[in-house]
This record gives C-alpha cells, sequence and structure tokens, in this order.
C-alpha cells in the first residue's frame, strides 16, 4: 500500500503540473499566441499613427500653403490659370487591340 502511495502521489503531481503547463484555457501555448497577437496589433497601430500623422500634415499643408494647394489642384484635377494652355497626351493602343482592316490580315 505504501509503495502505491509512493507512485500514485508523483503521478498526480505530474499530471497536474503538465495540466497547469499544457492544459487549460491559460496554457503555454495560448498564453505564447497571444503575447504574438498583441504585438502584431501594436505594430499595425504604430503603423496607422504615423499614417495618420502623414495625413495630417498633409492636411495642415493644404491649408495653409497656398503653393501646396495649387500643385494638388493642378496634379489631381486638371486645373489650369487663365491663359494658359493644357495639353493631355493619351497612352498609346497596345497592338492586338488595334484593328487590322477588312479581312483581318493586317498587313
Amino acid at each position: 500500500m505504501a509503495r502505491l502511495r509512493r507512485l500514485i502521489l508523483p503521478a498526480m503531481l505530474g499530471l497536474a503540473a503538465y495540466w497547469a503547463v499544457f492544459g487549460g484555457e491559460y496554457s503555454v501555448f495560448e498564453v505564447r499566441r497571444a503575447r504574438q497577437g498583441a504585438a502584431a496589433e501594436a505594430a499595425a497601430l504604430e503603423r496607422l499613427r504615423q499614417e495618420i500623422d502623414s495625413l495630417q500634415a498633409r492636411a495642415d499643408s493644404l491649408e495653409s500653403d497656398s503653393a501646396a494647394l495649387e500643385r494638388l489642384a493642378r496634379e489631381h484635377f486638371g486645373m489650369i490659370r487663365d491663359g494658359e494652355v493644357l495639353y493631355r497626351f493619351a497612352e498609346p493602343e497596345p497592338p492586338d487591340s488595334v484593328p487590322s482592316g477588312p479581312g483581318g490580315g493586317g498587313r
């Protein structure tokens, strides 16, 4: 009987230790996964904060700098001043979309 107790007690303690480390809702693996997820979210949050700062600086620039506002209007909206002429250049069409004429010969 004493020998059985000497075997059961360490086995029970071993099972309890195993369950505490690897089992349950908060196992070592779950804690590690949660920490990695938190680190990834913190990095994403920092990138978003940097993007917000960049956009805020651009908005401030457009509100206070008339040259920046004019450059944006010219580049994105094609606006011009009185007396200026706007030239737009079209991209050439790819050769396979150009009709080859009657008969489909092409040459």
